[in-house]
């Protein structure tokens, strides 16, 4: 059963708690544990008499069923004296709910400036004469609940109601900014909208849906949004009737409506203003940085040599944009040499949780250990080292790289890395997609020992706030990501991060301050420093070695991940795994709040001797095949050198039998002195072929022609087909049985 949410020790003040809305409140707190300060005037909805038997009948009500509860009868305007009677009862404040209100309901036209001023100073300058009296006690104790009352009519408009709804509004945005600066001292502040029968609703709906509409029905909400268990903060909720729902600011991509050195005009807005109202694509805003951005890009647009060409058509500017990141399609980035002892292999394998606490870490962690390896995924610190001349790209002047998150990742080992060495990294950007909200970059990066492929990354590098530019959403050139299967996990590993965990990550070469300061988190707005993702991704790659690979470096064939949420530094990361074969389906989860961060994921494995037999001998026939792939490993020993020189290929074969495929062989003749092996490409294979064996036979007999099995079907070929030629040369003279 789940377990109450308390409130023992707690004390909450609740202003306008005499009846409705704030009554359910004060009495749901006080029933979990509580102690309240029950707040109200005593007057009537238009803010008229003063009366203390509304507070003292809602004291008295919790008392008589074992709770603590004194009353205060000050106006909210007096925001001191209300919360000195919480101070002076139970000697601190923990959670305010700022619920006092007054209708004085005019049409504008009619509006007194009385009427204007005292709905104001009820709602906004008494929730803020009460909030600020708290808000130093609340520091102190480094915690704090907050929450503001809005409403619909704030939200929407409400006819009437211009007095009522401008102050309504205001309150959530003082509830944002208390969201923001309250934030490092574990003060949480929210803003609710609620539907609920009471004494200022009842002129403006019927009796029977007032009745229907119980403040209790809001209450729970409350409750939550106020325990210490919960981390939302700066959230805007409507609730009413046994619904919530939770709403956000919304913005269309808009439009640039002005060139250089030439004057903005009413016809360019004109112009261009389905497109500023066009909602497809909509960008959502979390921040005033995330608001703002989009005019500061503009603006550094607007100032660069290029400039902006502009003919005031609504295309104008996704059509210059999307050819400037058209031509940035296949740049190359600069080589980048990366230069690594075992020292900063150790650093690595430390930052991403491997510890002396399991014995069989000692490998990745001490570098006189007779197996000493690096952990596979090191490999994508030797290829981010490759990234710093992205920048340089054609069309990327105006590219705000310090907003870059990754969204994906691909990492595929040939070899295992060596203990120590220098990789030379070649990257190219292979594709940008427009995202609404941001562009991503898919950056290809092949790492070498020399001439020899050591490992292949794939980046997707989001960039926010720089999309709506008209450009393609999907690439063939991404790697897909995969979903788990729909069972139980056959594994599932735990690893609790430390709070140093990305401090010392970041000792491998991320040095982005959003992980480490607290002041730039808030800037991105999160709530203190979060755990980098590739640091996830680290862990979750060395329980899936660890589980099903037997921590053999030499068996860890790829990894692909989407990143899904952040995780913070101390949190436990959950590593649920299936396999399927020789691939381990992954996802990693926080423990405390269950949130997926890393989703739709992968590892594949080289698989041992022991699989391939099995899977041979159980199609109940010896493969043909094997003996000719045999022949061809031992008779291009001697050759290799001259074939990998005039080759320059990778060429991995799926042998099918009985429609299942039975066997898979690589020929490698790109990297090293050349080899054949069983298994699929360790690294990427240029190009893939799938038969039948005994059709395969045929070919190597010449009984069958290779093109005439490729287009009667028998042969599927993928990647670069005209390789296949200089396949025929090997498969006619080294393949002779």
């Amino acid at each position: 059963m789940e377990r109450l949410l308390r409130f023992d020790g707690r004390v909450v003040l609740v202003t306008g708690a005499g009846g409705g809305l704030g009554r359910a409140y004060a009495l749901a707190f006080a029933e979990r544990g509580a102690s309240v300060v029950v707040n109200d005037l005593g007057g009537d909805m238009q803010g008229m008499g003063k009366s203390t038997s509304a507070a003292d009948n809602v004291v008295e009500e919790i008392r008589k069923k074992g709770g603590k509860a004194v009353a205060n009868y000050d106006s909210v305007e007096a925001g001191e004296n209300v919360v000195k009677t919480a101070l002076d009862a139970f000697g601190r404040i923990d959670i305010v709910i700022n619920n006092a209100g007054i209708l004085r309901d005019r049409s504008f036209a009619r509006t007194s400036d009385e009427d204007w001023d005292k709905v104001h100073k009820v709602h906004l300058r008494g929730s803020f004469q009460v909030t600020r009296a708290a808000w130093d006690h609340m520091k102190k104790q480094k915690f704090g609940r907050i929450i503001m009352t809005s409403s619909a009519s704030g939200i929407y408009g409400n006819f009437g109601q211009a007095n009522y709804s401008a102050a309504k509004l205001g309150l959530l945005g003082l509830s944002k900014t208390l969201a923001i600066e309250g934030r490092k001292f574990n003060i949480h502040c929210n803003a609710i909208a609620p539907t609920a029968g009471s004494r200022m609703t009842q002129s403006i709906m019927p009796q029977d849906l007032v009745d229907a509409l119980k403040p209790d029905y809001v209450a729970p909400l409350v409750l939550w949004l106020c325990h210490e268990s919960c981390e939302e903060n700066g959230g805007l909720f409507e609730v009413g009737a046994g619904w919530i729902g939770k709403l956000r600011w919304e913005r269309t991509l808009g439009a640039i409506v002005r060139q250089k050195n030439q004057p903005m005009t009413p016809e360019a807005v004109k112009a261009n203003w389905k497109k500023i109202c066009d909602f497809d694509n909509a960008t959502k805003p979390q921040t005033i940085q995330e608001s703002t951005a989009s005019v500061i890009e503009v603006l550094s647009k607007m100032d660069s040599q290029e400039g902006i060409s502009m003919n005031h058509t609504s295309h104008a500017v996704s059509s210059d944009t999307t050819s400037g990141f058209n031509r940035a399609v296949g740049y190359k980035l600069p080589p980048h040499t990366f230069s690594y002892t075992e020292l900063e292999a150790i650093m690595y394998a430390l930052g991403v949780g491997a510890s002396i606490k399991d014995p069989e870490n000692l490998k990745f962690v001490y570098e006189g250990s007779s197996d000493f390896s690096c952990l596979p995924t090191f490999a994508i610190i030797v290829a981010q080292k490759a990234m710093t001349g992205l920048s340089e790209a054609p069309g990327f002047n105006n590219i705000n790289f310090a907003k870059v998150c990754n969204c994906h990742q691909l990492l595929k080992m040939c070899p295992p890395l060596p203990k120590s060495g220098q990789l030379t990294s070649q990257s190219v950007i292979v594709d940008i997609l427009d995202k609404g909200s941001g562009l991503v970059i898919l950056l290809d990066v092949y790492s070498y020992n020399g001439k020899e492929l050591i490992c292949f990354n794939q980046f997707s590098i989001f960039i926010v706030g720089s999309g709506g530019f008209g450009g393609k959403k999907t690439s063939n050139k991404a790697k897909v990501t995969v979903p788990p299967p729909k069972r139980p996990p056959d594994a599932v590993l735990a690893d609790a991060t430390s709070l140093n965990q990305a401090v010392l990550y970041r000792l491998s070469g991320d040095w982005n301050p959003l992980h480490i300061d607290p002041s730039f988190a808030s800037l991105g707005g999160f709530d203190k420093p979060i755990l980098h993702g590739l640091c996830s991704f680290g862990f979750s790659a060395r329980h899936v070695l660890q589980q099903f690979g037997n921590n053999d470096v030499s068996r860890f064939k790829a990894i692909k991940a989407r990143f899904a949420k952040p995780v913070y530094p101390g949190q436990t990361l959950l590593t649920e795994m299936w396999k399927e074969g020789n691939r381990i389906h992954f996802q990693t989860k926080v423990q405390e709040t269950g949130d997926i961060v890393l989703s739709n994921a992968y590892v594949d494995l080289v698989p041992t001797s022991d699989d391939l037999s099995a899977k041979v001998s159980s199609k109940d026939a010896t493969l043909q095949s094997t003996l000719v792939f045999e022949e061809i490993g031992r008779r291009i020993k001697n050759v290799g050198k001259e074939l990998v020189k005039n080759v320059a290929a990778v060429f991995e074969w799926n042998i099918t039998k009985h429609g299942e495929t039975a066997a898979q062989w690589t020929i490698d003749l790109k990297n090293g002195s050349g080899e054949v092996y069983q298994g699929p490409a360790r690294g990427s294979a240029d190009t893939v072929f799938t038969l039948s064996d005994e059709d395969f036979m045929e070919v190597v007999l010449g009984k069958l022609n290779p093109q005439k099995a490729f287009f009667s079907g028998k042969l599927r070929v993928k990647g670069n087909i005209m390789l296949s030629q200089k396949l025929e040369m090997i498969l006619k003279d080294y393949a002779k049985l």
